[in-house]
Parts: C-alpha cells; sequence; structure tokens
C-alpha cells in the first residue's frame, strides 16, 4: 500500500488538474480524482502493473465524469447569475473560460484528444461513441471556438 501512497503524492496535482480541466471546477476535480483513486485502491497490485497506471487513473476519472454527466443530462438553472466566476486554480483561465462554454461531450473531446494526445478510436472508446462521432464533436467544437476568437478579435 505503500506504493499506491507514494504514486497519490507524487502525482495527485497533476490528477486534480486534469479532473479540473475535465469537469470545470475545483470541487467536482476533487471528487472524480477522490472516486477514481478509491475505486483503484484496493486493485492497486494489478493497476501499477499496466504499461501507464496514471493513464489507467486517468481513463477511471473520464468515465467517472462521463457517468455523472449522463446521469444529469440537464443544465443546472440558477435563479442569479453571479458577477464573476470562481478564479482559475489551476491553468490558463481564458482556455477554461473558452472550452466551459462548448457542450460537454464536445469540452471531454477536445480534453481528451489534445490533453491525453488520444487517438480518436480511443476516445471513441472511452466515451462509448463511434469514431465518426468523436471527429464530428471535435469539428463542432474548434468551429464554435474559432468563430468566438474572430468575434473577440472584431471587436
Amino acid at each position: 500500500m505503500e506504493d499506491f501512497d507514494e504514486f497519490v503524492r507524487a502525482r495527485g496535482d497533476a490528477l486534480l488538474r486534469y479532473g479540473y480541466v475535465l469537469s470545470g471546477n475545483s470541487e467536482d476535480a476533487a471528487d472524480l480524482v477522490q472516486e477514481a483513486l478509491t475505486r483503484l485502491g484496493d486493485a492497486w497490485s494489478r493497476v501499477r502493473n499496466k504499461d501507464d497506471p496514471e493513464g489507467y487513473v486517468r481513463t477511471t476519472m473520464v468515465r467517472l465524469h462521463i457517468k455523472s454527466w449522463r446521469r444529469r443530462r440537464r443544465e443546472n438553472l440558477v435563479a442569479d447569475v453571479p458577477e464573476h466566476g470562481e478564479p482559475d486554480r489551476y491553468g490558463d483561465a481564458d482556455l477554461w473560460s473558452e472550452l466551459q462554454e462548448l457542450p460537454r461531450k464536445q469540452r471531454a473531446v477536445l480534453v481528451l484528444r489534445y490533453y491525453e494526445d488520444l487517438s480518436d478510436q480511443e476516445i471513441a472508446d472511452i466515451l462509448g461513441i463511434s469514431r465518426g462521432t468523436v471527429r464530428s464533436q471535435a469539428a463542432r467544437a474548434l468551429d464554435k471556438l474559432r468563430i468566438k476568437r474572430v468575434l473577440q478579435e472584431a471587436r
């Protein structure tokens, strides 16, 4: 179990940042990391023998994130919109604000493609969708980001 504790100490912050990129807020990121590590803690002797134990943990986090948004398919509506968002503790605030405006599936595809550097087939397997859907979701997401960038530059 000491090996597992060492892994958590060494890679915990990176996993937390990854969870933040997936979920969009630090509380959900911490929940993703905690749930993934809890599930894998008992099986760590098998996981650590994999080629990429951190990749295994990240895949578990993605699956947990997808499971949660499939459960909550609807947007959470609030009566009062806050004046300012939560400060970005883990990375580029501009990047996150742009990604946050994308639908969850498009955001997940971009994170897996560009942050995790996964192939379309690997992304399709993780998300449980076809390779064509991965490509179309990525294209739509990138188009939205480009359009937004052009509009901002025109101002």
